[in-house]
């Protein structure tokens, strides 16, 4: 018997969110009889909400401190923000359950998950809900609701904090990170212990998510007047970024840089590289660790990512270098030794990732029971 399951995602806050929905979506094959509708939560809210979705990446890579302040209000009062969303969407929303007739519903966006709690209480809709968290370590009141079925978490960490907001433990589902098969090495691509090699440049690769934040130029620059390396520098949805980068550092440095907005094929950019500079991104971060390449976190989103550096060093998985003036530094430490320290991140990113993630995650959501009521009178919205 076929399952209808709705996948309650986003497509402008970041792209962590819209990922994580691809790794699974991915998964089912022919195997499983299956049928997902992924929707844009933010859509669901009409142009209001929309419009709310699309103020996370200029705020995010304009006004940090504002962000902090939106992320800790959010925090401390999570009904106000669950009952204006459940306002805005509630009739959209019961419009799209009446029309495919959901199994399951699964969240993978925090704003979504208490007023779609409310909206199926109120209406008496009986459909299973499972929240899937997309954060590692700061999980704040809004990923958790005690109402859902199960909340599926990535790491131990982001479990510790659901039974602190008082989720029993039967409930919360350790399954990993998912990730897309594209970042995996394949079998006969799998990386060796790295050696510095004299007469070749060291491959960089500098991101910070799909927003396109940080200080991508001063990494930049210390790289190449400290070693002989070739960079490929990915500014994201940040075209202002993009422009200022290329007239600054190309003129200069000519085809040592290469620069690119954004991209669909990470992944290669990633699997060609040697070393990665990054923010504390979850779904960059983990990406990066499916593809065996070390990373040098060199920042952090306030709220949801300021835990992730200390994270990625407790499992060694990359170092933290906050300010530019200490890339030099930082790279030599990885370096010296015949790249002691790097191959040793390389060996502790390959013991610890879950490729199988993404495929767990499915099949836990398929043996969830069904348990929707269709009932046509419920649904008068």
């Amino acid at each position: 018997m076929s399952k209808n399951i709705l996948v309650i995602s986003s497509d402008n806050t970041g792209h962590g969110h819209k990922s994580i929905t691809e790794a699974i979506y991915e998964k089912i094959g022919t195997k499983h009889d299956v049928n997902i509708h992924v929707v844009d939560g933010f859509s669901l809210g009409g142009q209001v909400l929309l419009n709310i979705g699309k103020s996370y990446g200029p705020i995010t890579r304009k006004a940090e401190n504002l962000w902090k302040v939106i992320w800790n209000l959010s925090a401390v009062k999570p009904s106000i923000v669950n009952d204006m969303i459940e306002i805005l969407i509630k009739k959209n929303f019961l419009k799209l359950v009446d029309e495919f007739k959901p199994d399951l519903i699964l969240s993978v966006h925090p704003n979504f998950n208490g007023p779609v709690l409310n909206i199926l209480e109120k209406h008496g809709l009986n459909i299973s809900f499972v929240i899937l968290i997309a954060d590692i370590v700061n999980i704040y009141p809004l990923w958790v609701d005690h109402r859902a079925d199960y909340i599926i978490s990535p790491t131990m960490e982001a479990r510790e904090k659901c039974l602190q907001y008082g989720i029993p433990s039967e409930k919360i589902k350790v399954l990993g990170f998912p990730v897309r098969s594209r970042f995996y090495r394949k079998p006969q691509n799998k990386k060796e212990a790295f050696h510095y090699p004299e007469d070749a440049p060291l491959k960089c690769l500098i991101m910070s998510g799909g927003e396109g934040v940080g200080n991508m130029k001063e990494i930049a620059e210390n790289l190449l007047e400290h070693f002989e390396c070739r960079i490929k520098i990915v500014a994201g949805r940040n075209a202002k970024l993009k422009a200022a980068l290329e007239k600054s550092l190309q003129d200069k440095y000519g085809d040592k840089v290469e620069i690119y907005g954004f991209t669909k094929d990470i992944q290669d950019l990633m699997l060609a590289s040697d070393i990665a500079f990054t923010r504390g991104s979850p779904n960059v971060m983990f990406e990066a660790v499916a593809a065996n390449l070390p990373i040098i976190i060199t920042g952090a989103l306030p709220g949801q990512e300021e835990s992730n550096p200390a994270f990625a060093e407790k499992y060694n998985l990359g170092v933290v270098c906050k300010h530019p003036e200490d890339i030099v530094k930082t790279i030599n430490g990885l370096l010296e030794n015949n790249s002691e320290k790097l191959n040793h991140i390389i060996n502790s990113q390959r013991k610890f990732i879950n490729a199988h993630a993404a495929e767990d995650i499915l099949q836990f959501i398929l043996n969830v029971e069904s348990t929707y009521m269709k009932n046509e009178a419920v649904l008068s919205y």
